[in-house]
């Protein structure tokens, strides 16, 4: 399968935190993605891009938290992550670049 222009669209970048970490010791790789991607648009995309099978998607809305800027109150935007679950034998470095 090759990579397409709009699969590019749907990963908006890998999301390196302690928590993911964590998770890629389980086989799973952590993206950050747009809020209208479907499990199986991402799933493609991922096969795509990184030429990996896997084997599940789960995905999760984080709410974007008020912050104060300059004293007055604003709100972050809303992130969509998905949690890309590899089939054995399969791994992403996500420390190199795409």
């Amino acid at each position: 399968m090759s990579a397409k222009p709009e699969h590019y669209d749907v990963i908006v970048k890998p999301v390196i935190t302690e928590k993911a970490t964590m998770a890629s010791e389980a086989g799973a790789v952590v993206f950050q993605v747009t809020k209208t991607a479907t499990k199986p648009l991402i799933k493609e995309a991922v096969e795509a891009l990184f030429g990996v099978k896997v084997k599940a998607v789960n995905t999760t809305i984080t709410k974007g938290k008020t912050k104060r800027f300059r004293g007055r109150p604003g709100v972050r935007s809303d992130v969509k992550k998905a949690y890309v679950t590899l089939e054995d034998g399969n791994t992403i470095d996500v420390s190199t670049g795409l």
